[in-house]
């Protein structure tokens, strides 16, 4: 038995894994096949690891430019804070909610706390009516006299919502929300994946608003023991959540990254930045993977591709039967960051930041970096605030796609103004920082779990082969980190065990 635990040691000493992908869910594979003592290589093509997880300098202060906090539900980026010795540093937002803009003949409102997804359980309730009016409350209620209907697989939730509550319920609330949790339409977000138990409820209690009632009581009653949590997911880094179920690091999230790069370093995980790798090919039960920057390809026993959902494709497509290449419709979300020297902002005028109704306004969502976390409002000066400005959405190229930094700045601020109804003069500017990224496909889209499905099917029919990441994952961290280490796990399992 020793005999045979000493070579599982020393095979596993000699056996090599390259994590193509230095995002998060590449990083914590890594680590995942660097504690059972593999040597393990990480290609990141960029000059930096993280992915979405990034922080810079504006003003002054360190920030987070991208992803800025994560959804709480599983406990999974809690736990793994914790094992990387941040969890004195997890914080929780101020609880004060975010605001609607462009409502028609309101202009901006809070949005309510009550619902799923922005749908509401009482049209009645005065904070849904001030948004929705009398005549959107009275057309709403028609849900309740209506017969149930069964969602079904196919049944978008916007066709769901716009049947059974009407146009203003969809427009004024749910849009909204859709757009600045998935970047997606309602029309596109399938209601079994995006609100799970909704479509069993419609059946029992007759009514949508009914369905609603029933699975906040539940999930209200499951969590109670529990820190709060929102009955909307969001992704890491959108915009600002209708509800509490996030969290962030003092300081920002790529101390997230900061420490899993420590922690591979101490592992002997070999890191590589500015590299990225230009083909694959399996020969023998060993992998060839030609890069940027060796004149020789590398070796493996398994390559991991942590790649977005283009590139992977593109990557994999030559050795993976079956997979397509394909060009996802994926939206492109620039993020806007402004330090503005604003006292009017002091009082937080529209709590922790405002979603917009799609068409009213350039910007989709805005957060009040300020009002939402008290780490950013201590690291500035009095009167000095931090707000994100975000552009894009699926199917929509972003306003400041065109526009030099500058001019993406001054329009940030001016949509900001708006948002925020304050006045902000360009003077008022200190400091900005515009980031770009492409957000993955929501895993609640339409057929988009079919598609995940098979790919990930066909790679894992590959021997030595994994794939992660969001696009296949789903996304944000609470999504994304299971999903790598069990990736990694099925991947690291079959190299050690490899003759």
């Amino acid at each position: 038995m020793n005999d045979a635990l000493d070579r599982l040691v020393q095979h596993a000493h000699e056996t090599r894994v390259i994590v193509i992908g230095g995002g998060v869910s590449g990083l914590v594979a890594a680590r995942e096949c660097a504690k059972v003592g593999l040597q393990v290589t990480v290609l990141e093509a960029s000059g930096g690891f993280g992915g979405v997880l990034r922080s810079a300098e504006v003003g002054g202060v360190t920030l987070d430019v991208g992803a800025e906090s994560y959804a709480t539900r599983g406990g999974v980026v809690r736990d793994l804070l914790i094992e990387l010795d941040l969890g004195d540093q997890i914080v929780s937002p101020n609880p004060a909610g975010a605001w609607v803009a462009g409502v028609p003949g309101v202009g901006a409102a809070p949005l309510p706390k009550g619902g799923v997804l922005g749908i509401p359980d009482n049209p009645f309730a005065p904070d849904v009516r001030r948004i929705i009016g009398w005549a959107g409350a009275w057309r709403a209620y028609v849900d309740r006299v209506r017969p149930p209907l069964t969602i079904g697989h196919a049944h978008s939730l916007g066709r769901l919502v716009r049947s059974r509550l009407g146009s203003r319920v969809l427009d004024r609330l749910v849009a909204p929300v859709t757009s600045g949790v998935y970047s997606a339409r309602p029309d596109d977000i399938d209601v079994d994946l995006a609100a799970p138990g909704l479509n069993a409820a419609l059946t029992r209690t007759g009514s949508l608003t009914g369905a609603v009632a029933e699975l906040r009581a539940r999930r209200s009653g499951a969590r109670a023991a529990d820190a709060p949590a929102s009955d909307v997911p969001v992704p890491a880094g959108k915009g600002p959540a209708p509800g509490g179920a996030v969290e962030g690091i003092a300081g920002g999230m790529s101390r997230l990254v900061d420490a899993l790069v420590a922690d591979l370093r101490e592992n002997f995980v070999d890191l590589r930045t500015g590299v990225s790798a230009e083909s694959l090919s399996h020969t023998d039960g060993v992998w060839s993977v030609t890069t940027s920057v060796d004149d020789e390809p590398l070796a493996a026993r398994a390559v991991i591709v942590a790649l977005p959902e283009g590139p992977a494709r593109a990557l994999l497509a030559p050795v993976v039967p079956g997979l397509e290449i394909a060009d996802p419709i994926a939206p492109i979300v620039e993020v806007v960051t402004l330090v503005v020297n604003a006292p009017a902002l002091d009082l937080a005028p529209r709590g922790t930041g405002v979603l917009t109704v799609p068409g009213s306004h350039t910007a989709k969502a805005l957060t009040h970096s300020s009002a939402k976390w008290d780490w950013v409002r201590d690291a500035t000066e009095p009167g000095v605030h931090v707000v994100r400005v975000s552009f894009g959405a699926q199917g929509e190229e972003p306003a400041t796609a065109a526009l030099d930094d500058d001019a993406a700045a001054r329009l940030a601020l001016s949509e900001a103004a708006a948002l925020l109804g304050v006045e902000l003069s360009a003077s008022a500017l200190i400091a900005a920082h515009r980031s770009r990224y492409v957000q993955s496909q929501p895993a609640a889209a339409i057929g988009r779990a079919a598609v995940t499905a098979a790919a990930r099917g066909a790679i894992r029919a590959v021997s030595g082969l994994g794939a992660m990441g969001a696009w296949i994952s789903g996304t944000g961290l609470a999504q994304v980190i299971p999903d790598a280490r069990d990736e990694a796990d099925r991947v690291r399992s079959a190299a050690l065990w490899q003759s």
